[in-house]
């Protein structure tokens, strides 16, 4: 029936996109502190702060991290030495005794992104030695960095320690939070809290949406942190960070649908003859059937019954996706299918997955003849519950910010202009394009090294603005796009 189709995504790759407005000029003037003191600056975060890119973290894009390249501009206004607890390699991924953990990186090989070739060398059961500035963990949530033995090695095989925290923690019982404390800051940055939402969105909404559950010991990876368990980690973090004076910067946190790993793949990219869409109706005609009588006999809404039917046409097709949202009839052998609409999005990784056949049968297609799993999906309803937590977690930290007098970032208006009109800083436009738009790597979640410069001027401005420091920003044009497969 359907042997093959595929769609191009993307037809070429450009690095540069040039424009005459350049809202970032550069005045030369001392560089100050303003009333901030940067003498120890310590970094509190996920896997943006830990400069993660492209699927895994590597020592040259751990140099690029914002936090880094924020470091450097504090060091001419006073700051002092920014220790990074680097990995070992440029390959990524990570070891367990030796065994592979953690993929290696992605590069793009000028058709898609493929994953570099090498052993990653990062083992870690080998503890650095630390104190380290740069606390920022890939994957932590909110509540993590108050865990103690997050940060344990011998929990890590378990899932009850993080791989990336162990490698450089300094007790096998600390916290995050805690080996910040212990160096005495005078100066902090605070970004956290995508996690608590992020698992369950790439998860395709998998997870359990965790409101009204004060305990996280119970939460899984893919869960939803519930906004109080939220609200009273971050205020307690802010609370002891700010205990003994220092000053700080902070950033809410974006919208999941203004990144590239929920925008990048069409609802509808399944093109159809009229003869195979025909032979697909046919299919589920009997479906269809069930529907009618389930509105004629009152289990469902007329509306219901005709936002389930599939219908296929010639031409463009939304996929058709399994659908929990939608109202339970399997006591009468009718599945929760519906057309996906352009309020759903797909993950990235269904980019191809959409369109396989199973074990190699043309009348098997997935999301045609055969509906997408949740996981493929982030349903309208599943983005909805996404929205509304973060919704919650941007009042708390702005309050928060507020209260305690620091510095604010806004991510979530900056990705938001990322994803629509774009960003023009130093004559380049960044949008968040997989691929071309500049500003994401390719994982579609992280941000490239150009994207990060980007992040690192946004929290430069908000110090500037609040401490009346006079910090430089840096120039985006000294940041690549995409890192090449061979690195130095």
């Amino acid at each position: 029936m359907i042997k093959n189709f595929k769609w191009l995504l993307l037809v070429s790759l450009t690095f540069i996109a040039c424009n005459n407005d350049d809202d970032n000029t550069v005045v030369e003037e001392p560089v100050s502190p303003g009333s901030a003191n940067f003498t120890k600056y310590v970094a509190l975060g996920d896997s943006f702060a830990a400069g993660y890119s492209d699927g895994a973290l590597f020592k040259k894009g751990q140099e690029g991290s914002y936090v880094n390249l924020l470091s450097q501009q504090f060091a001419e206004a006073g700051g002092g030495e920014f220790k990074t607890p680097f990995t070992s390699d440029n390959v990524g991924g990570l070891l367990l005794g030796g065994t592979q953990i953690a993929t290696a990186r992605l590069y793009f090989n000028g058709s898609g992104p493929v994953t570099v070739s090498g052993t990653p060398t990062t083992e870690v059961s080998t503890v650095l030695s630390g104190p380290f500035n740069n606390l920022g963990v890939p994957g932590a949530k909110s509540y993590h960095l108050v865990a103690p033995g997050y940060g344990n090695v011998a929990g890590v095989a378990s899932g009850a320690a993080n791989p990336y925290f162990a490698r450089f923690a300094t007790a096998s019982g600390t916290t995050v939070l805690a080996d910040a404390l212990a160096q005495s800051p005078t100066f902090f940055s605070l970004w956290i809290g995508g996690n608590d939402v992020l698992g369950y969105a790439t998860s395709g909404g998998s997870g359990v949406n965790q409101t009204g559950n004060l305990d996280p010991s119970t939460y899984t990876s893919n869960d939803i942190t519930d906004p109080n368990v939220f609200a009273s980690v971050y205020s307690g973090i802010v609370t002891n960070l700010t205990a003994n004076g220092a000053k700080g910067v902070v950033a809410n946190l974006p919208y999941v649908s203004t990144l590239p790993y929920f925008t990048t793949v069409p609802y509808n990219p399944v093109p159809l003859s009229a003869g195979v869409a025909a032979q697909l109706n046919a299919g589920y005609a009997a479906y269809n059937g069930g529907l009618l009588y389930a509105a004629a006999n009152g289990l469902i809404s007329s509306e219901e019954a005709t936002k389930r039917t599939i219908n296929f046409v010639a031409g463009s097709n939304a996929v058709v996706i399994a659908d929990s949202y939608l109202t339970n009839l399997s006591g009468y052998g009718i599945p929760s299918y519906r057309h996906a609409t352009s309020e759903d999005l797909m993950v990235l990784p269904s980019m191809s997955f959409i369109g396989t056949a199973i074990g190699g049968d043309p009348t098997k297609v997935n999301g045609v003849s055969v509906p997408l799993a949740d996981k493929w999906v982030l349903s309208k309803d599943e983005i909805a519950e996404v929205k509304i937590a973060t919704d919650a977690y941007n009042v708390t930290i702005k309050a928060v910010a507020d209260a305690k007098g620091l510095a604010f970032v806004d991510t979530k208006a900056i990705m938001a202009q990322l994803s629509t009109t774009g960003v023009v800083s130093n004559s380049f436009t960044l949008k968040s394009t997989y691929v071309t738009g500049g500003a994401f790597s390719l994982d579609g979640v992280h941000p490239s090294p150009r994207g990060y410069a980007l992040i690192a001027n946004a929290f430069t401005a908000a110090i500037n603005e609040k401490y009346t420091s006079t910090l430089k920003k840096v120039d985006l044009g000294l940041y690549q796009i995409l890192y090449p497969a061979i690195l130095p």
